[in-house]
């Protein structure tokens, strides 16, 4: 069976102040199925750039290059720039890292996530407001009705991402590109979540990238797990293998979790080594 998404010596660039080109992705390669996909690393490591350049979401000035980018046998790189727009967001969606900043402060969250509909799948108005609902439930909204009519600033952080997750998810995306969507809830509305992206990507058999730096949530959540160090892949393994991990990047990471009953004076630090910056 073909990879829903094929990724292959992909590459982000940006001007610098010499006047080059900074790479900052480097040459990562995948594929992926209708699966779980974790993306580990440091800020600053390409995870974000990644998931942003498979979107085509890449900020003015970048450049993205690579031998293969392709969703479904689409060619992301190359196909035409009306029908990339028409796949960002109904069949490859994002969820981004803070609702705060991701949903706009003037409207309604049902009038956001009706927008998001209309502009893939236009229906009656009515239609529309029915199927806003049955999202907001889908994503463990109890009240969708009184969830609709708030705004932004009206709702927790845990419900400001579950309706980011219910915009994303309206129009029926095949790949869901999750950035860090946990990174600023506590543990509960954390396992909520993740709860919610697990029986969607069940139900629906869409494929999830799940990017983040909390290397025992991945490890817990996804099949599989890459992780990234300065732009590039530096290791792949199955998700419950984690701990097995042999590249010093990653066990280096995994020395600096906290560990009960263990004391760290002094707390561990990464000793980075020049050769993993290595093409």
């Amino acid at each position: 069976m073909n990879p829903l998404l094929s990724v292959e010596d992909l590459r982000v660039a940006y001007p610098d102040r010499e006047g080059g080109m900074t790479e900052v992705v480097r040459g990562v390669s995948f594929a992926l199925g209708r699966e779980r996909l974790g993306i580990v690393g440091e800020s600053g490591s390409g995870k974000s750039q990644a998931g942003r350049a498979i979107l085509g979401l890449t900020a003015p000035g970048g450049q993205v290059t690579a031998r293969k980018l392709e969703f479904d046998g689409i060619a992301l790189l190359s196909c035409p720039a009306r029908q990339r727009r028409e796949l960002r967001g109904s069949r490859i969606a994002m969820v981004l890292q803070d609702p705060k900043f991701a949903l706009d402060p003037v409207m309604t969250i049902g009038a956001q996530i009706a927008e998001t509909l209309q502009a893939h799948r236009p229906v009656p108005r009515r239609e529309a407001r029915e199927r806003v609902l049955e999202a907001l439930a889908a994503v463990g909204i109890e009240d969708p009705e009184r969830m609709a009519g708030l705004h932004p600033h009206e709702v927790s952080g845990g419900m400001g991402q579950r309706a980011m997750i219910a915009m994303m998810l309206i129009a029926g995306p095949e790949l869901l590109i999750a950035d860090e969507p946990t990174s600023a809830l506590d543990v509960t509305v954390q396992l909520q979540v993740l709860a919610i992206l697990d029986k969607l990507v069940a139900e629906r058999g869409m494929g999830l990238i799940f990017i983040s730096h909390d290397l025992r949530l991945v490890s817990s959540f996804c099949d599989r797990v890459l992780v990234m160090y300065a732009g590039r892949v530096v290791e792949e393994i199955a998700a419950t293998e984690l701990h097995r991990a042999q590249h010093p990047y990653t066990r280096g990471l995994l020395n600096c979790l906290p560990q009960l009953g263990r004391a760290q004076h002094p707390l561990p630090t990464l000793d980075r080594q020049p050769e993993w910056l290595a093409p």
